[in-house]
């Protein structure tokens, strides 16, 4: 069977409601003949239309990074800092809560909250605490905004410290005011990877059991695949399995949250740790394959998570814009700051604004709507009324 043949066999296939497995989505992921790649485009755009209409998504939403401490040392990650070293910060709640109100005043319904793994980020002498103060005071301050905070790596850290179960920790920080998880943590879901790409995070195992307990005590979660550094085709293909076995898995079990979005984050290298930069030897991503990458990941999940999101961030607003012909449907967030990319090198800025999003969005023909973290439309008059 020719190339040609073979793709056309497979999306076909997809097109006729058959799961893609692992093994076709390898093949589709090595497609380099640009006509070919056009009809896996064709097909993912097919199938969006089909999952979740041609509107497009937006969320207003601030990034709260409340420190770059980190006790471990991710060979891709230029944001962590040592805590005596030029440029480690450890932001106060006062100024979180500074910052959220700007954010809210903007329309804000999301605050994220990631940061580092900082082992004297403690009250009473334990970290539970100082993340449940920290969610505390922030829902004091906004009761009305959607917390997207601490990654399967975070559950991790302050279970290890504590001495808690997943489940206690998750469960103590739903009741403090969290209401999702961000997916990130999860590189690429192949151990052999991650020994070379992060060896002191969490394994494979490990995320996929928070995501699951998560789920169980009813936080949704998102999914993110980290592309274009050391991983084959056919590990990206594998990690889009086990991303779609946990969310089959938390329908099957009728868990009270899922996977709410897919989102690519193509590797940015420019000021990377050296070793992995020369390894890789590309500074900034290869748009041509994060938009295959995204095509694929709408034909083999997009039935059972169908939102998907570029990362402007890390491909320029350009790039994101061009994902959205590409099999996405959402656009992502103003962010209004942003640290962990952009330090390590990216292009793609820091901040959209919501015109900025909306006309990024009218450019390709497709009309834009204001959303919350969990898909659901915000009117506008609610969005701005604090």
């Amino acid at each position: 069977m020719t190339d040609s043949a073979m793709v056309a066999a497979i999306l076909a296939s997809v097109l006729d409601g058959e799961p893609l497995q692992p093994e076709a989505a390898t093949v589709l992921l090595q497609v380099r003949d640009r006509s070919l790649r056009h009809q896996i485009q064709a097909t993912a755009n097919q199938l969006r239309s089909q999952q979740v209409g041609d509107r497009v998504s937006y969320v207003i939403n601030r990034n709260l990074n409340f420190t770059n401490i980190c006790e471990q040392h991710c060979n891709f990650c230029a944001f962590r800092r040592d805590p005596d070293q030029a440029g480690a910060f450890w932001l106060d709640t006062s100024i979180l809560i500074e910052k959220g109100a700007v954010a809210v005043a903007a329309g804000a319904t999301e605050f994220c909250l990631q940061g580092g793994l900082n082992p004297a980020a403690k009250r009473n002498g334990r970290s539970l605490d100082f993340y449940v103060e920290l969610i505390t005071s922030l829902k004091q301050a906004f009761p009305c905004v959607h917390l997207h905070a601490f990654s399967p790596q975070e559950i991790q850290f302050i279970s290890r410290e504590d001495g808690l179960s997943f489940r206690e920790v998750l469960q103590a920080l739903k009741a403090a005011g969290v209401g999702s998880l961000p997916g990130t943590a999860a590189e690429v879901l192949d151990d052999s990877v991650r020994r070379i790409l992060c060896p002191e995070k969490l394994d494979s195992a490990t995320w996929k059991a928070i995501v699951q307990t998560a789920h169980q005590v009813g936080l949704p979660t998102t999914s993110t695949l980290l592309s274009g550094h050391i991983e084959t085709p056919s590990q990206q293909a594998q990690h889009l399995e086990q991303l779609r076995q946990l969310q089959q898995q938390a329908i099957a079990q009728e868990t009270p949250a899922r996977i709410t979005e897919f989102i690519l984050l193509p590797f940015v290298g420019a000021l990377a740790p050296t070793p992995l930069r020369k390894r890789v030897q590309r500074d900034q991503p290869d748009l041509s394959d994060a938009l295959l990458v995204m095509a694929i990941a709408r034909l083999y999940l997009g039935a059972w998570i169908p939102n998907h999101q570029p990362s402007w961030v890390k491909l320029g607003l350009t790039g994101a814009t061009q994902a959205l012909d590409w099999g996405c449907n959402d656009l992502g967030g103003t962010l209004m700051e942003e640290h962990i990319t952009s330090m390590a090198g990216a292009q793609g800025g820091t901040a959209q604004t919501v015109e900025q999003l909306q006309a990024a969005i009218a450019s390709v023909g497709r009309p834009a709507y204001q959303r919350d973290t969990l898909y659901r439309p915000v009117a506008v008059e609610a969005a701005y009324a604090g």
